[in-house]
C-alpha cells in the first residue's frame, strides 16, 4: 500500500467555496486501481458543488474531495486487477455501476439503478491520487496530452448527445447553451457532417468559442430571438436535432419550438426545478423523439471520443482555455462561475 499525505480540494463545510487540505492518500481493495493524477478538469457538477446550491445541499455529504474529470498514472493495483498494470496512462468511466440490475443486465450500463459518482457519491479527482474500480479505467494514448486527456469524459457527454440515433449528415443542428460540454457539442456536430450548426447562449465569450468550433452562426439569446433567427435560417422548417445544455426553462421551451416537424431533440441539461412545455404542440403534433441523456454508454461512447480525437475530426484545443495548479483552484472556480473561459485544467 501506498500510504502517506495527499492535497486535495475538499469540501469541508455545507456553505460556499472549498479547502485544501492534506488528507491520507486512499487505499485500494483487490479490484480498484490508484491513480496518480496529471491533470483534473472543472466541470459544471463541480461549480454546483463549490457553490452549495440545492442540488449540492440535497446530494453531498461533507466533507467531500470533489472533482471527476482526469488523467493520470497507474501507481497501484489490486490483486484481482488484470486489464491494467502500474505505469499505464488512463482517464476513467466516472459512474460507477452496479453490474446486477436491470438496466445493467440488459446491457445499458449507462442507466444504472444504482449509480455512483466519482467526486459525488465518492472521493474524487481533486488530488493527487483517485481511486476508481479498475473496470471503469480507459486507456490513453501515450501522446495525448494530460489536459486534453482529463476531458473525455465531458466529451463522451457531448458525443452521446449529439450522436445518439441522429442522422447529422447534411443536416442542422442547435446546440442551446455554450458551457464546454455545449462548446464541445458543436465541435461533435461538425465532425458528424451538420451542414448548419446553431450556438445559442448570452455569454459572447463563449460564442467566440463556438464560432471557433465549428458553428456556422452563433445566436446571441439576450438580443436576438433565437425562434426568429432560426425560422429565417431554416425557411420555417425548424433544426433537425436540438442539443438542451443550459437547463434554463426559456431555453428548454424555445428548443422544442425549433425542432423541426419529426426532429430530435436531446437532453443533457438540468433544469434546477420542474419547466412547464406545451407538450400537445411542441411534441405530440410535431412527432417529435425526446430523448434524455445521461452520462456515456459504456464503453461504446469511450471509444467514438478516443476515435474522433485519435483522427483529428474533434480538436479541443479552442475548448481549453486555462491551466492552473491545484492550490490556485479558486482562481479556476472564478472563471467557471463567471463563464469568462472553456475548460479549466487543474495540476496536482
Amino acid at each position: 500500500m501506498l500510504g502517506g499525505k495527499m492535497k486535495a480540494i475538499v469540501k469541508n463545510e455545507n456553505a460556499f467555496g472549498a479547502t485544501l487540505k492534506e488528507i491520507p492518500i486512499p487505499s485500494i481493495n483487490e479490484n480498484e486501481v490508484l491513480i496518480k493524477v496529471q491533470a483534473a478538469s472543472i466541470c459544471g457538477t463541480d461549480v454546483h458543488i463549490y457553490n452549495w446550491d440545492q442540488w449540492a445541499q440535497k446530494r453531498i455529504k461533507t466533507p467531500q474531495v470533489f472533482g471527476h474529470e482526469f488523467s493520470g498514472i497507474v501507481a497501484e493495483t489490486g490483486k484481482h486487477v488484470t486489464n491494467v498494470k502500474i505505469g499505464d496512462y488512463v482517464s476513467a468511466e466516472t459512474h460507477f455501476v452496479c453490474g446486477t440490475c436491470v438496466p445493467c443486465l440488459t446491457g445499458k450500463h449507462h442507466v444504472c439503478t444504482h449509480t455512483k459518482i466519482l467526486g459525488v457519491d465518492t472521493a474524487g479527482s481533486f488530488a493527487e491520487y483517485v481511486k476508481v474500480p479498475a473496470r471503469n479505467v480507459w486507456k490513453n494514448p501515450a501522446d495525448m496530452d494530460p489536459a486534453v486527456a482529463s476531458v473525455q469524459e465531458p466529451l463522451g457527454n457531448a458525443v452521446h448527445t449529439v450522436l445518439e440515433n441522429s442522422q447529422l449528415a447534411g443536416g442542422s443542428a442547435a446546440i442551446i447553451g455554450c458551457g464546454p460540454i455545449g462548446l464541445m457539442a458543436v465541435a461533435v456536430a461538425k465532425a458528424a457532417g451538420a451542414s448548419r450548426i446553431a450556438a445559442i447562449d448570452k455569454n459572447d465569450y463563449r460564442l467566440a468559442l463556438a464560432k471557433k468550433l465549428g458553428a456556422t452562426i452563433t445566436i446571441p439569446a439576450d438580443e436576438e430571438d433565437p425562434l426568429e433567427v432560426i425560422d429565417t435560417l431554416t425557411g420555417g422548417e425548424g433544426i433537425d436535432l436540438v442539443c438542451e445544455m443550459s437547463g434554463h426553462p426559456t431555453a428548454i421551451t424555445q428548443g422544442l419550438k425549433m425542432a423541426a416537424n419529426g426532429g430530435r431533440f436531446h437532453m443533457l441539461s438540468l433544469p434546477e426545478r420542474p419547466v412547464t412545455v406545451d407538450l400537445t404542440n411542441d411534441v405530440v403534433f410535431k412527432g417529435l423523439t425526446v430523448q434524455g441523456i445521461t452520462g456515456r454508454k459504456m464503453f461504446e461512447t469511450w471509444r467514438q471520443v478516443s476515435h474522433l480525437l485519435e483522427s483529428g475530426l474533434v480538436d479541443l484545443t479552442p475548448v481549453i482555455t486555462h491551466q492552473f495548479p491545484l492550490e490556485d483552484f479558486e482562481k479556476g472556480f472564478d472563471l467557471m462561475r463567471k463563464g469568462r473561459c472553456g475548460k479549466v485544467i487543474l495540476i496536482p
